[in-house]
């Protein structure tokens, strides 16, 4: 089947004589990871640069601009090791590091902001713009964002992150999986409070009816473990597999898709799940051993999910199915994630992730499965939230 030709807010950047020309009389900084490239994988510095725009100065997400570290290890690179051009990490060794430091937006004139976004709440990048851009906001710098698809499409669920319970997975009131683009995330933003002002070059070609591979725009791998679409599809879910004691899969070659650990009965943990009778996927019993992080080394039994049916597939009720089938079978196993998460340590880890305390609970009292799925529902005012913040542009499905 053809896939859909679209043209990435960077390759409109590119193609728009005008705006190149903004950008050459003015003090450029950038936002950047290895996914800010163009339709031909040429990185945005580079192609900037050869525009006659050379960035006075990069901002590092999480995992830094070229995407070497592993989640939640500080980023301590200032100067970027391929351009040469000053580097700037916005995910160090506290809380404080997640925001620009004093003075290093003052001598800019615009921010240009290019991240390739997942579409999960907990996925640290849409956070990181947030807040980049509420500081040039505050530092008279103008934004620029370069919009990108969701490549998991439209498709809301989940419930939104409850007051106390905020955290660098969750600083926005979204659904755990919740449809938008990474500009459509800083529109909810702007909706519900926060004080920052952005122009977006959207996606040309892309509505969110399409999953990634529907289309043309390039993949480049976001994140160290997330290597495929077949990761981010389940990562909505798999990512709550972070607030327990099993390994999601971090140390293998198919993060998130498979998971356990050495006191996992693979067989009883796969029938408990296929009673539960969720849709569009099937769980296969594997055996595997991590590489690093939790188990590292060590033999785990557990179970690999396959897809059969995207459009079916729940990703979130599937992953809260299984917490539930290995807490209940596992109890002298399975624990909660127990240190610090996200810089966060007086809230358990698996609340930050669910957004409330309330499925956590939901399993350690046994309640029902059927109930703790019944938690998930996402209230009409989130959807509707959700549905305020989306550009018209990306509605419109394409012949």
């Amino acid at each position: 089947m053809p896939r859909h030709a679209v043209a990435t807010g960077l390759d409109r950047l590119l193609d728009d004589p005008s705006r190149l020309a903004s950008l050459r009389g003015a003090r450029v900084g950038a936002l950047a990871n290895p996914t800010s490239v163009t339709r031909h994988f040429d990185h945005l510095v580079d192609v900037l640069v050869d525009a006659g725009v050379r960035p006075q100065r990069l901002f590092g997400p999480e995992h830094g601009v070229r995407g070497e570290a592993q989640d939640m290890i500080a980023v301590d690179q200032p100067v970027d090791p391929i351009s040469g051009i000053e580097t700037v990490s916005l995910y160090g060794h506290d809380v404080g590091s997640l925001r620009p430091p004093e003075g290093s937006l003052d001598d800019l004139d615009v921010l240009v902001i290019d991240l390739q976004d997942i579409g999960s709440r907990y996925y640290t990048y849409v956070y990181t713009a947030m807040f980049a851009a509420e500081a040039a906001t505050r530092a008279g710098v103008d934004v620029l964002v370069l919009d990108r698809p969701n490549p998991i499409g439209g498709a809301i669920e989940g419930p939104p992150v409850r007051e106390g319970f905020g955290s660098f997975v969750g600083e926005l009131p979204l659904p755990n999986r919740h449809g938008l683009t990474l500009a459509e995330v800083l529109r909810f933003a702007l909706r519900t409070g926060h004080e920052l002002r952005f122009d977006v070059i959207e996606v040309a070609g892309w509505d969110r009816t399409m999953w990634f591979d529907a289309h043309d725009a390039p993949w480049v791998l976001p994140s160290p473990n997330m290597p495929t679409l077949d990761t981010a599809i389940v990562y909505p879910g798999q990512c709550l597999l972070e607030g327990t004691n099993l390994s999601e899969g971090r140390g293998t070659t198919r993060p998130f898709e498979l998971f356990g650990a050495p006191w996992v009965d693979a067989v009883r943990w796969k029938r408990a799940f296929d009673d539960v009778g969720l849709p569009g996927v099937i769980a296969r019993t594997i055996s595997f051993e991590p590489t690093f992080q939790k188990w590292a080394r060590t033999r785990c039994s557990g179970l690999q999910l396959h897809v059969t049916d995207r459009d079916a597939f729940r990703p979130l009720a599937t992953s809260a199915a299984l917490v539930h089938t290995c807490a209940t079978l596992f109890g002298e196993g399975f624990d909660w994630r127990r240190d610090a998460y996200e810089f966060v340590d007086d809230v358990p880890a698996i609340d930050l992730l669910f957004g409330h305390d309330t499925q956590r609970e939901l399993i350690e009292s046994g309640a029902d499965v059927g109930a703790l799925l019944e938690s998930l529902a996402t209230p009409a005012d989130t959807r509707d939230a959700v549905l305020a913040a989306r550009l018209p542009a990306y509605d419109r499905v394409k012949a």
